[in-house]
């Protein structure tokens, strides 16, 4: 009677761990961890009943359409989740967020096209993920970013197009990667991809059928084929126009910057103007072709052709203006520091100031890929000599602004 009381003991303490749905399969695996096979049972949903001490749990091959937040709270310690082969399109932001332990998740073949990848950030220890054979048309550049542990990827046989650049950054044990079979339009924002395959050690499966299918002149070519000439860094040359011969200003001192821009495809122009009391960005022209001006930007005149110029120049313009050329390869700016001082002898306050000064009636700052990272660029320094008084055509005394001397004086500006 003893014995038997005994084995009802054991019975009840190992009842919890051993509980399972009728619908599954479950055992003790040789390591300890509890294994639950559901998998072909033709199930709609994720059963109730797992023991919450379920490391593996296979629900590949069933019917299930919708995965939500409780869908694996049962489950907490699940190390290995295979869901592959399902018709899994719906899946709620917060169903994988708490599953901290998992190494291993498989949804391969099913019908997502929208995936709450937030959830992967508390997974940082997960190593294999197979999303291939869904829908997905992109996902975000950071959506791995705490996958520290990732080992493989599975992304082949979506929707995408394209890639962010750096979706592969931060995946230190990264080895094997598979993203064939994608619609990818080998525009220049992909161009990186190329890059990237060519100085990555890791194994990019298939990497012949990752194939662009637009534009019409790459259709069919491997993404690794894209022709370099087609995709150019952009350059920056950023340049101070002046008019020495002007020396006579009645309506006040107008600054003219012009940015050179180069690269394929051709750079957008973009301008930063940071000032003690504002902070402008423009992002194209604004003065239209009949002379009319944005009124948000009318204090900062942006022509199409790179030029911007700032009427009545004063104090309060004084500032960093940065030019930026932007295209789908990258980004260069390079900038300018602009001072406005004036003096009865400007020039030789200028040069007792900054021995470094030069009478120079136009300088430029350049950034492109084979410039100095460091970024060395030049500080504009506009002196004005402004006298105490003079007379007007019409014999009044009015503010008669003589440009002086125009100087550049070398200096460190960062050209990031």
């Amino acid at each position: 009677m003893r014995p038997l009381l005994c084995c009802l003991g054991l019975a009840t303490l190992l009842g919890p761990c051993l509980a399972c749905p009728s619908a599954c399969s479950c055992s003790t695996k040789k390591n300890g961890r509890l294994l639950a096979e559901c998998a072909y049972k033709d199930l709609q949903e994720v059963p109730e009943g797992l023991s919450s001490n379920v490391t593996i749990l296979t629900l590949s091959a069933n019917r299930i359409s919708w995965l939500g937040q409780g869908s694996f709270a049962e489950v907490p310690e699940v190390q290995s989740l295979w869901l592959g082969y399902n018709q899994i399109g719906v899946v709620e932001p917060g169903t994988f967020a708490l599953l901290v332990h998992l190494k291993n998740l498989d949804l391969s073949h099913n019908k997502i096209a929208d995936f709450p990848w937030q959830d992967l950030r508390n997974l940082s220890g997960l190593q294999i993920l197979k999303m291939n054979n869904n829908r997905l048309a992109g996902l975000p550049r950071d959506a791995f970013r705490s996958l520290k542990d990732l080992r493989s990827l599975w992304l082949n046989d979506n929707e995408l197009t394209t890639l962010a650049e750096g979706t592969f950054d931060n995946l230190p044990s990264l080895s094997q990667l598979q993203i064939f079979n994608n619609p990818f339009n080998c525009s220049c924002k992909v161009f990186w991809l190329k890059k990237w395959t060519e100085n990555t050690s890791v194994s990019i499966t298939k990497g012949g059928s990752t194939l662009c299918v637009a534009p019409g002149r790459l259709k069919g070519r491997a993404v690794t084929d894209i022709p370099d000439h087609h995709c150019v860094a952009p350059s920056v040359q950023l340049t101070y126009l002046s008019n020495l011969d002007n020396t006579v200003m009645y309506d006040g001192l107008t600054l003219t910057l012009h940015c050179s821009v180069a690269g394929s495809p051709p750079p957008e122009i973009r301008w930063k103007i940071q000032t003690s009391s504002r902070r402008v960005e423009i992002n194209g022209p604004n003065v239209a072709r009949d002379g009319n001006v944005k009124q948000s930007q009318e204090r900062f005149l942006v022509f199409k052709n790179g030029t911007m110029a700032i009427p009545n120049f004063s104090k309060e313009d004084e500032g960093i203006y940065t030019c930026l050329a932007v295209n789908d390869v990258g980004t260069r700016d390079v900038s300018v520091n602009v001072a406005l001082a004036g003096s009865e002898n400007p020039a030789e306050d200028l040069l007792r100031d900054d021995p470094q000064a030069s009478h120079l009636g136009g300088r430029s700052c350049y950034k492109g890929d084979e410039m100095d990272p460091s970024g060395a660029g030049e500080k504009l320094v506009i002196v004005y000599h402004m006298p105490r008084e003079s007379k007007s055509r019409a014999g009044g005394a009015v503010p008669q602004v003589h440009l002086g001397t125009l100087l550049l004086a070398l200096g460190i500006m960062l050209c990031c």
